[in-house]
């Protein structure tokens, strides 16, 4: 059956993109191509998983604020797809690239949900 397979990336709008990307490789010493990458091969822990906390108010996530996008990795897009369209999901575009196939949702609460499937087998470089 099609489902999510673990968290792809959470995307978020910044003034100075270069700026933050060097704070990342210089500060937390991860970078890539796209930004920040994570590898779970590289992942130590037994187990490893990703979360996606709701919350009622924004006290937890002060000082930090909005324009954010959360990327969920699946396994079989067109699968799952198929799925939430029939739970009443409107799909609202998809588009397959060489690294990777995509489709787009709102949540309740109109937050941007992107999908995505891999389908290359290495990291970008």
């Amino acid at each position: 059956m099609a489902r999510v397979t673990g968290l792809g990336g959470v995307f978020y709008v910044v003034k100075d993109p270069e700026a933050t990307r060097a704070w990342y490789r210089e500060k937390l010493g991860i970078d890539g191509p796209y930004g920040p990458q994570l590898a779970w091969a590289e992942e130590p822990k037994a187990n490893p998983y990703s979360l996606i906390s709701h919350f009622k108010d924004d006290t937890y996530v002060k000082p930090g604020k909005g324009g954010f996008m959360i990327n969920l990795r699946v396994d079989d897009l067109d699968g799952f797809v198929k799925l939430i369209k029939k739970r009443g999901v409107k799909v609202l575009d998809s588009v397959d690239e060489s690294y990777g196939k995509f489709a787009w949702l709102l949540d309740p609460d109109g937050v941007k949900i992107e999908l995505w499937e891999q389908v290359a087998d290495e990291l970008p470089e």
